[in-house]
């Protein structure tokens, strides 16, 4: 618990915040609230501080004159680029004049560590021209890949105000940042554990490590990008299932937790879904004002998105309420399961939350499911509920691998209270081309048109309000990205290394496709008129006429 005095400076910052957010009342475009909510940050005005720009997660800058042509190869309209490791999933966030992103030690930019050595790197660069500037580095866990996969890096984004960023990194840490490094001399904290203080170096303010302090048990990787209100920080701690997929060695461990961004202090924690975890949690957080109710929510590895009151009740999660985005009747397997688990981020739009479900991509394509719901509601808000033919009064607790098992007697009645506003399932799944499918893709909404790509490599337009597709396009290539949406326009990269320009219409335009020379498997995100895009192994900054040398 904090103490009083800290409890109620947190208590009045979210209030401010919750001030704040309350301006995004229905109907208000959401570039507007964007730039509203990143104007009351420190940080510049066009920047991009967090993974979606804000709380919302809804992937619309304001932004223009973004290009939707450029040139790896010729340096065309490419302001400059710069190597990273040899495998990148973060997506670039930047602020206050410097860009940050997660990678993997293939570049080997710390002396100590060579590009030999596998490394999780997270990496700040000037934003004016792409210097390096100092690296933030996690060693390897010596539990090995069912903690930390060779290879893969730091896979979350950070979250950036003033002169302190807060990220997760490999390791399963939360760690507190000074945003200037060791490159101004100063020690500014506490924390002098550093083992080396050159300039090249993090200066770390804080650390919380979730696996030791908190008996988290991740599976594979932690890849949350924070999200923060006031001064909460909130985290999906990653706990997940053991090498061997079959049990969850830590069930009791927290798979969401608040924390003081100032102290590195656990306010509260919720174990939420506890034993029916299917694989990992690969989720982040969001975060909306609903009726004046600030809500939190937190996508589960048991296919449930739940909502918790932001500050929680009496030092303990207060939860508000929860939403099966799987049907009933399907079935978690190892392979070709129909029951899925969550790795897209809530987004919040108009007063609504959207949400599709997915797997790890190894695991093949799938049956997918894109929901909007209703966040007004409390209790379960499931669609349907499952009751079992011995006692046909009392609903059936929530089960790991299969929620009804109609061999054993259960069986669902719709739920009265359910929160489903509609449900996507594709226009016609009995066709490739018209069906939804697993996901890794947040969604991005603007001017009631809503776009997500599944691991089939089919773009989604459908109508926000209605959940009617408008259309679908086929990339020939897998993507384990998100949308931007900046001025009229929609991209989308894929595995293959296209970027894909789309006019924003009900009706489908491409307008370009651009080769970024390795897979894109991060997201396109846009800050002061320029667009970063990570590929495999390189940091773009893309700007209408600028001129770089070709990428060798």
């Amino acid at each position: 618990m904090l103490k009083l005095k800290d409890h109620i400076i947190t208590g009045l910052c979210l209030v401010a915040a919750v001030t704040l957010s309350r301006s995004a009342v229905a109907g208000e475009d959401p570039t507007q609230f964007l730039s509203k909510q990143i104007s009351a940050m420190k940080v510049g005005k066009h920047d991009w501080p967090q993974w979606g720009g804000s709380t919302s997660r809804n992937n619309t800058p304001d932004a223009k004159n973004i290009p939707i042509k450029w040139d790896v190869e010729t340096g065309e309209n490419i302001r400059w680029s710069v190597p990273l490791g040899s495998e990148t999933y973060g997506n670039p966030v930047i602020a206050n004049g410097k860009v940050y992103v997660g990678t993997n030690n293939g570049n080997g930019y710390i002396k100590r560590y060579p590009s030999s050595v596998d490394l999780g790197c997270f990496i700040c660069f000037d934003e004016k021209d792409g210097k390096f500037l100092w690296q933030h580095s996690s060693e390897k866990l010596s539990t090995g890949r069912v903690h930390d996969w060779p290879n893969q890096g730091i896979c979350a984004s950070p979250f950036v105000d003033g002169e302190r960023l807060w990220y997760v990194s490999s390791r399963g840490c939360v760690v507190c940042l000074d945003t200037e490094g060791f490159r101004d001399g100063e020690n500014d904290s506490p924390y002098v554990e550093e083992k080396v203080t050159d300039e090249t170096e993090a200066d770390v303010v804080w650390e919380l490590d979730m696996m030791k302090e908190l008996g988290v048990s991740q599976h594979n990787m932690c890849s949350c990008s924070i999200t923060s209100v006031g001064d909460l920080l909130f985290v999906n701690t990653g706990n997940g299932v053991d090498e061997g997929h079959f049990t969850i060695p830590e069930e009791d461990a927290p798979s969401f937790i608040c924390v003081n961004r100032n102290s590195g202090q656990v306010l509260w924690t919720d174990k939420s879904p506890g034993a029916n975890i299917l694989h990992g949690q690969w989720s982040s957080p969001a975060y909306g004002v609903f009726d004046g109710v600030p809500q939190v929510l937190f996508a589960g590895g048991d296919g449930y998105l739940y909502s918790f009151s932001a500050e929680g009740k009496d030092g303990k999660s207060e939860l508000l309420w929860k939403f099966d985005c799987n049907p009933k009747g399907t079935l978690y397997t190892l392979t070709r399961a129909t029951r899925n688990h969550l790795i897209a981020i809530p987004v919040v739009y108009d007063g609504l939350v959207y949400i599709a479900v997915g797997e790890d991509p190894e695991h093949g394509d799938g049956q997918g499911h894109l929901w909007c719901i209703d966040p007004t509601k409390r209790g379960d808000v499931s669609p349907t509920i499952v009751y079992n033919s011995k006692d046909p009064n009392t609903p059936v607790a929530p089960k790991r691998l299969q929620a009804m098992d109609e061999k054993a007697g259960d069986f669902e009645r719709e739920n009265p209270n359910s929160a489903a506003v509609w449900h996507y399932i594709g226009e016609d799944p009995s066709v490739f081309e018209t069906t939804m499918h697993r996901t890794m893709g947040t969604v991005a909404i603007k001017n009631d048109l809503l776009f997500v790509l599944d691991f089939g490599g089919l773009f989604h337009c459908l109508d926000a309000k209605t959940g009617k597709g408008h259309w679908t396009y086929d990339m020939f290539a897998e993507s384990w990205g998100s949308p931007l949406i900046v001025e009229d326009h929609v991209y989308i990269g894929d595995t293959d290394g296209e970027i894909c320009v789309f006019k924003l219409a009900p009706e489908m335009e491409l307008l370009s496709e651009v080769s970024m020379g390795s897979s894109v498997v991060a997201t396109p995100v846009v800050a002061n008129n320029t667009m970063f895009i990570a590929n495999r192994n390189r940091l773009f900054a893309i700007q209408e006429g600028a001129k770089s040398e070709p990428v060798k």
